[in-house]
């Protein structure tokens, strides 16, 4: 990146795709956030840059690079390769670590302190902040990596989803499992065809996740 693209990132914030520290302190909580930007849509860590965008820098060039090697090799599963530079900002140096979105998702944390649940250990980027993902959310990043051919079938039970998509625009897995009396692990499993397939769309605040119609062009 050229040096005003980069003051702009700074200048808007962040966001969904930019995370600023204003140290590596450790490979653990650099790993979450690495992860969660390969999780959802890639973006930018800045380090030497405090959470009001003050450019700072950093003292030690090879100390915070060790932490983000660390992050990426040992405590990210499976590990991710950042495209780093170094960029000299108002006489200081800050590191920018670019993380694509992964072909290979879901990447989650190792630490021993994890719950046994492997779910509990991925994480996706809402907004500024790194959330864990649903079991919905984790599914189907699962499903997408593997890419197989989607079966699908419209019955009733999608038909009648389709309708109260129609009328209230949104639908939880488990609005959609009272709606035709099924399971919720059922429910999440049909959901998820129709969003493979292309039919919907899974969206997420920080509180949940839903599931809208995808509205032809």
């Amino acid at each position: 990146m050229n040096i005003p693209e980069i003051y702009e990132l700074i200048e808007s914030g962040e966001s969904t795709t930019v995370e600023f520290k204003r140290k590596a302190k450790t490979p653990l909580k650099i790993a979450k956030e690495l992860a969660a930007f390969a999780n959802t849509k890639g973006g930018f860590l800045f380090v030497g840059i405090d959470d009001d965008a003050t450019i700072y820098g950093v003292r030690s060039e090879k100390s915070e690079l060790d932490v983000i090697d660390k992050a990426c090799n040992f405590f990210i599963d499976p590990p991710i390769k950042p495209e780093i530079e170094i960029a000299e900002l108002k006489y200081k140096d800050v590191i920018i670590v670019k993380i694509r979105e992964s072909k290979n998702k879901p990447h989650r944390l190792i630490s021993e302190e994890d719950d046994d649940n492997m779910d509990n250990r991925v994480y996706i980027r809402i907004g500024e902040k790194c959330v864990i993902a649903s079991r919905e959310m984790t599914r189907l990043m699962k499903q997408q990596t593997l890419d197989k051919p989607v079966k699908l079938s419209i019955g009733d039970k999608e038909k009648r989803l389709f309708a109260y998509l129609d009328k209230y625009e949104k639908a939880t897995v488990k609005e959609f499992a009272k709606l035709v009396n099924i399971s919720t692990r059922r429910a999440e499993r049909l959901m998820i065809r129709l969003v493979r397939a292309g039919v919907m769309q899974i969206n997420n605040d920080e509180y949940h996740d839903y599931f809208t119609l995808i509205q032809p062009r």
